[in-house]
């Protein structure tokens, strides 16, 4: 059976069309009933994948075509979920990678083409979208050849097969030109020119890659049997990453078909399966013979870039919205999330109820983030630190990032002073359709903040991605936000009359009859320096009334921040408070007197 059995991972840039063509292939492989109904986007079921049109949490499903079994593993695009793409890959014998015909190979995908390469996983290659306006398949191809070549690519791996075709309408050809209705072409790709999986005699061996949880039989590890087979009721070792060894029994065996899981009494090698039974385990550790037990070579993932401080809610209106509010509740959470996230780490500190949260990026920690605060978490984080390490001869270096900006013509040299202010340097510049293509490598600290500021300056029409490349030397000072906070006086609603009053002093984040707190940072000054206003003060009435005396309030919107707008926002003495409901803005110090001292202090 192990030579039916095709392993394949699908891996794209963001918005590729990765999660459609998945939908497809399950579509057109009719694994649901007739009765059966299911809308797009069958593997995104996390809201926050749906909300926001991009995978985060690798899964996987079979399909069977022609007798054989093809487990079909789905990626994230993202190069800050790189973590999940480094276990999964595991799981694989061949890739499949999505380019957009117009956009061809971005920045995220060279960054999970790499890793499948170093693994030397074979590729099939799938020109999505040719039914865009302005595509451009031949030269995508080309460009897709060379970005495998500069990756190292073997003969074999550069040998791949081409498809061209659209996930949306459903169909895949050899020639892009030729349209035809269906995904077989794809399929019979798969199986001719991805290796099947090899069957491995000997003692049995499994790493676990992923996990799962069912409330009836607790945690459920998941993984590819390596060697020999598993059985169900057999007695297995659990070899640990500090080199322990531990003692388990296989309760019970699953393998996946369709799109859920088949309980069976034995798996051979090659395949895919999930055991439930065993305890104590971490991804990464390895399931082997009770007597001679092998521990096969540890998933290797790239350090975190990023850490913030996250601490419980202490602001006057704690507790109000979540339901766990407690330094317990946030210490369980976040070391629950290191068992399955592998590229994130959580340090304690000197303090109980402070931690710090080491990632890959802004999206990395804003997806934790986000998550907690759906799960009734209220926490406070602090301003995104960039890690710096020391190289061999004790020099400074930071984590240098490749930027890529497409833009129109006209607002090509904004970006461009945009980036350069942030110590980044321009490396490519060309005409990409009617959009202008710029690369940078810019430092990881300088891109902290600088998305909003080219939305703003190309009016919401500039395209961005960026992927870690190396460590670098350190680029010496890059200058932050330029304007200071208002900052609330005093604790109450704000009246639409003093916010009037108020608005040639800046903008504002919140409107009239929203409750603040004394400390909370409610708008952003004209000037570099802080400004701390009372918007509660109501307009003083006397009995005379007259026409046109009365000035009507016209105010400006308030200005709505995304999470990680926010945080890419604060400064280093603010805080970011996440509840279910809102996100606030504050100082650390919320009492005046107490800013002002510590800011003699500190000069």
């Amino acid at each position: 059976m192990a030579n039916n059995i095709r392993n394949i991972a699908i891996i794209a840039h963001v918005d590729h069309g990765k999660t459609t063509l998945v939908d497809k292939i399950i579509h057109a492989s009719k694994i649901f009933d007739a009765h059966q109904h299911f809308d797009d986007l069958i593997l995104d079921d996390n809201p926050l994948e749906r909300e926001r049109g991009i995978t985060i949490v690798s899964k996987n499903v079979s399909v069977r075509y022609n007798g054989t079994k093809i487990n079909i593993i789905d990626t994230p695009g993202h190069a800050d979920f790189g973590g999940e793409v480094e276990r999964v890959l595991k799981l694989a014998d061949g890739v499949l990678l999505l380019v957009d015909a117009f956009e061809g190979a971005m920045p995220q995908t060279r960054f999970v083409l790499g890793k499948a390469i170093a693994l030397g996983l074979k590729p099939i290659v799938v020109v999505n979208k040719v039914d865009k306006e302005n595509c451009r398949p031949d030269e995508v191809h080309e460009q897709v050849f060379d970005l495998m070549f500069n990756l190292g690519a073997s003969e074999d791996q550069l040998d791949f097969v081409t498809l061209y075709g659209s996930s949306k309408q459903g169909w895949m050809s050899t020639d892009w030109k030729v349209k035809t209705d269906n995904l077989i072409p794809l399929l019979d790709a798969v199986i001719s020119s991805i290796p099947p999986a090899p069957t491995l005699d000997g003692t049995p061996q499994m790493q676990i890659t992923s996990l799962d949880y069912s409330s009836f039989v607790g945690r459920i590890a998941i993984g590819r049997v390596h060697r020999g087979t598993l059985k169900e009721g057999s007695n297995m070792s659990l070899m640990k990453a500090d080199g322990s060894v531990k003692k388990v029994k296989i309760r019970e065996l699953h393998v996946f078909e369709g799109l859920g899981r088949v309980k069976v009494d034995s798996v051979s090698s090659g395949e895919i399966c999930a055991v439930s039974g065993i305890e104590g385990f971490d991804i990464g550790d390895t399931l082997a013979d009770n007597d001679n037990p092998e521990q096969l070579e540890r998933i290797s993932i790239d350090e975190p870039t990023m850490n913030m401080l996250f601490t419980i809610n202490n602001s006057p209106f704690f507790g109000k919205e979540g339901k766990f509010v407690t330094s317990r509740h946030l210490r369980d959470r976040l070391f629950k999330e290191t068992e399955k996230n592998l590229a994130l780490r959580v340090e304690a500190t000197d303090k109980e109820d402070t931690f710090l949260v080491f990632g890959r990026g802004i999206l990395h920690l804003s997806v934790l983030i986000e998550t907690m605060r759906r799960e009734g978490y209220e926490l406070q984080v602090g301003q995104p630190q960039v890690l710096f390490k020391e190289d061999e001869n004790g020099k400074r270096t930071e984590p240098i990032e490749l930027l890529v900006v497409d833009v129109p013509e006209e607002s090509a040299g904004k970006v461009i002073e945009l980036v350069s202010m942030r110590k980044g340097e321009m490396t490519i510049m060309e005409p990409k359709g009617d959009l202008q293509h710029l690369e940078f490598t810019i430092p990881s600290r300088g891109l902290i903040g600088l998305r909003n500021n080219v939305l703003t300056a190309t009016g919401g029409e500039a395209i961005m991605n960026h992927r870690f490349v190396d460590y670098e030397e350190h680029k010496g000072p890059i200058p932050g936000r330029i304007a200071g906070s208002l900052i609330s006086l005093e604790t109450g609603a704000g009246t639409a009359y003093t916010i009037d009053k108020l608005q040639d002093r800046g903008s504002f984040f919140v409107d009239p009859g929203e409750e603040v707190y004394g400390g909370q940072v409610i708008g952003e000054h004209t000037r570099p320096n802080d400004l701390t206003v009372n918007i509660q003060k109501g307009k003083k009435l006397t009995n005379m009334r007259a026409s046109g005396t009365d000035d009507n309030a016209k105010i400006t919107p308030k200005r709505q921040f995304s999470l990680e707008e926010a945080m890419e926002y604060i400064q280093k003495d603010e805080y970011l408070e996440v509840t279910p409901k809102s996100i606030r803005m504050r100082k650390i110090l919320l009492d005046e007197n107490e800013r002002l001292r510590y800011a003699k202090q500190a000069d």
